[in-house]
C-alpha cells in the first residue's frame, strides 16, 4: 500500500473487489472505512462518461462508495433496506447509463462475487445501452454476452433466415414472440396486447417456428430460440 501510495481503506476495499483474501481483511477494510463487515451489499459498475454528472454519494438510506478504474467508476453500494433497483434508478437519475448492478450480497467479504456479476449485467445492455440495468431477470442474456463466439453462433444459426427478411417482417415477428413470450405463451392475451386477432399471433408464431427451424412447443427448442434473440440483441445481428 505504501509503494503504490494508496491510502489503506481504499487499497483494502480494491483487494476485496478483486477477490483477494486474507485474514480479517473484511474486517479491517469495514473498520477503517466505518462500513459494516456484514449486511447487504451490492456494486454498480457504471463506464467512464456513462450516467453524466456526480456520482451520488448515498440517497434513500443507501451509502455509496465509488473506486475508479481506467474504463469504469465501481460503486460499493452499503444497501440498508434498499434494494438493487433503487441502485439502478439511482444511478439512472444521473443521466444516460449504461450501467450494471450485482444481487444483494452478504457482507463485504463477497465484493468480489458482486463486482463480477454487476460486470455481467452491464453486458446485457448491449450497444448504445442507455439504462443502467440489474442483473436479475437478464442472467440468459448475460450467459450469452459472456460468449462472444456462442452469441454469433446463436444468432446466425438460429436467426440466420429470419435476420435475412425484410425488416419490418422481421421486426413484426420478433415483437410477437416478444409479446407472447411477456403473456406466459397465451396467444389470447398476446393478440390483445398487440390489438390483432388471435389467429394472427398464431400465424406469426407458425412463420417464426418455420423462418428458425425451432418449435415454441419444445422447450429446449424455445430456450435456443430466446437465447438467440438475447444474441441479437447484444449485436450480434439486426433484430
Amino acid at each position: 500500500m505504501r509503494q503504490r501510495g494508496e491510502e489503506p481503506g481504499w487499497a483494502l476495499l480494491d483487494a476485496l473487489l478483486e477477490d483477494e483474501t486474507g485474514p480479517d481483511l473484511a474486517a479491517l477494510a469495514g473498520t477503517v472505512l466505518g462500513l459494516p463487515e456484514r449486511g447487504r451489499y451490492a456494486v454498480a459498475v457504471v463506464p467512464v462518461g456513462g450516467c453524466a454528472g456526480d456520482r451520488p454519494a448515498g440517497a434513500q438510506g443507501m451509502r455509496l462508495v465509488w473506486r475508479s478504474r481506467p474504463d469504469r467508476d465501481i460503486a460499493v453500494v452499503a444497501l440498508g433496506d434498499a434494494d438493487p433497483q433503487a441502485v439502478a434508478a439511482l444511478l439512472t437519475g444521473g443521466g444516460p447509463g449504461p450501467g450494471g448492478v450485482s444481487p444483494v450480497v452478504d457482507g463485504l467479504s463477497a465484493l468480489g462475487t458482486a463486482r463480477r456479476l454487476a460486470d455481467a449485467a452491464l453486458l446485457t445492455c448491449g450497444p448504445g445501452g442507455e439504462r443502467v440495468v440489474c442483473l436479475e431477470g437478464r442472467v440468459p442474456a448475460a450467459l450469452v454476452a459472456g460468449q462472444p463466439a456462442l452469441a454469433s453462433y446463436l444468432a446466425t444459426d438460429i436467426f440466420g433466415a429470419l435476420l435475412a427478411r425484410d425488416p419490418a417482417d422481421r421486426a413484426l415477428l420478433v415483437s410477437t414472440l416478444d409479446a407472447w413470450v411477456e403473456c406466459g405463451g397465451s396467444a389470447g392475451r398476446t393478440a390483445v396486447r398487440l390489438c390483432c386477432h388471435r389467429n394472427t399471433v398464431l400465424n406469426r408464431l407458425r412463420r417464426l417456428e418455420e423462418l428458425t427451424s425451432r418449435s415454441l412447443s419444445r422447450p429446449r427448442e424455445l430456450v435456443e430460440l430466446l437465447l438467440a434473440l438475447d444474441a441479437v440483441r447484444l449485436g450480434r445481428g439486426t433484430p
